[in-house]
């Protein structure tokens, strides 16, 4: 397996300290919020919030989840792109709009400072900050960023912990004001049905506009399009944001119904029917990959029907966890991975568009496939 030179190793200085400042610096944001929050609606209301908060983030996760399907994201990754947006992004998020809102009662009288901040302010910043953990990603670990696919995901776990950590915060202050509700009083079961199960993947439906222009600058040769296609997505983000919220500021009913029903709802098909076209280009990229890796014996003949389809991958977990248990499947879907990953990186190779140091990652994925395999082999093996 393909090793850095020892000049550009990181010191183990900074792979032990690193990763423990960033977990200190999530957990004080985390705590911070979690004082605020407190603090302004109770701690009965809080834990209504968290615990209301708890139920629409499972199926968004999952969601995502299930669209990183061929090519699994690190898993610690993925946690850190919801710690993100449920801690740093939130934390800083909260300081700019509380700045200018502040700033626009001064300026335009008092009352109306928190209409800039839900329609300038927070569009601007928190898609900006959201956003920034997704070209963190792309910039510092190109390898672990593939394309629009993986553009999305990330964006869609940014988005998740943000929306995780204000919807805490909105159901809390719906219960400490309203209680749970009725007819008459909009209550925290109105909240819920309003942010929780009308609109759950708003936050992931504008963050997922950066991630798809992130993903575009990984896949063209144009510089000028990897320049502008980042730029263009949170553009695009910070709009559809603006919109939603001046549709729940500043609109009536029927202004907040139409835009939720002719602009958010066709979008978000839209993102599904493009989620799915860059699903089956996957799938074709790994099938078409396949009888070269055969040749070049990294894999065998009789596992190419397996490898080609999402379908066919499930069956052989399913099959092996049923003979050997969960730990030989997991081996099998590590393998899988493996070969997918080298897959789009010869596709990424071919097209001109892997960036530097695309042989030594080659190097490094075949002797990663060809190790996950024996592990894949061994553990079947072990439990027959």
């Amino acid at each position: 397996m393909y090793r850095l030179p020892t000049s550009t190793r990181p010191t183990r200085g900074l792979t032990v300290l690193l990763p423990i400042a960033g977990l200190v610096v999530l957990a004080a944001c985390g705590l911070t919020l979690l004082a605020l929050s407190t603090a302004r609606v109770g701690i009965v209301a809080e834990l209504v919030g968290v615990g209301a908060a708890l139920l629409p983030v499972g199926p968004v996760v999952a969601a995502f989840l299930w669209i990183d399907r061929w090519e699994p994201e690190p898993a610690r990754l993925l946690w850190l792109a919801f710690a993100w947006g449920a801690c740093v992004a939130t934390i800083a998020a909260l300081l700019i709009n509380n700045t200018a809102e502040a700033v626009g009662d001064l300026l335009l009288g008092m009352g109306n400072g928190d209409k800039i901040s839900a329609v300038v302010s927070a569009p601007l910043f928190e898609e900006a900050l959201k956003g920034a953990f997704v070209l963190g990603i792309f910039l510092f670990l190109r390898e672990e960023f593939n394309g629009v696919v993986d553009g999305i995901v990330y964006s869609g776990f940014v988005a998740a912990g943000f929306a995780f950590t204000e919807n805490i915060y909105y159901f809390g202050r719906a219960f400490a004001e309203y209680g749970i509700g009725d007819s008459s009083s909009p209550g925290v079961v109105a909240a819920f049905i309003l942010r929780g199960v009308l609109s759950p993947f708003t936050h992931p439906l504008f963050t997922a506009m950066i991630g798809i222009g992130i993903g575009i600058a990984a896949t063209t040769k144009s510089r000028k399009v990897a320049a502008l296609a980042p730029f263009g997505g949170y553009l695009v983000a910070a709009l559809l944001h603006a919109l939603w919220n001046g549709a729940a500021t500043l609109g009536t009913a029927t202004t907040f119904l139409s835009v939720y029903f002719l602009v958010m709802v066709p979008l978000f098909a839209a993102v599904l029917i493009f989620i799915n076209w860059h699903r089956k280009r996957e799938q074709r990229i790994v099938a078409a990959a396949l009888p070269f890796m055969v040749e070049s014996n990294w894999v065998v003949a009789s596992e190419i029907d397996l490898l080609a389809s999402l379908d066919g991958r499930r069956r052989w977990r399913k099959q092996v966890r049923a003979r050997a248990g969960k730990p030989a499947a997991r081996a099998v879907g590590n393998y899988q991975a493996a070969v997918s990953e080298l897959a789009f990186l010869r596709e990424a190779m071919r097209r001109g568009t892997s960036g530097p140091g695309a042989e030594d990652r080659e190097v490094e994925l075949i002797a990663l496939v060809r190790v996950r395999r024996a592990e894949a082999v061994r553990a079947a093996e072990q439990h027959v």
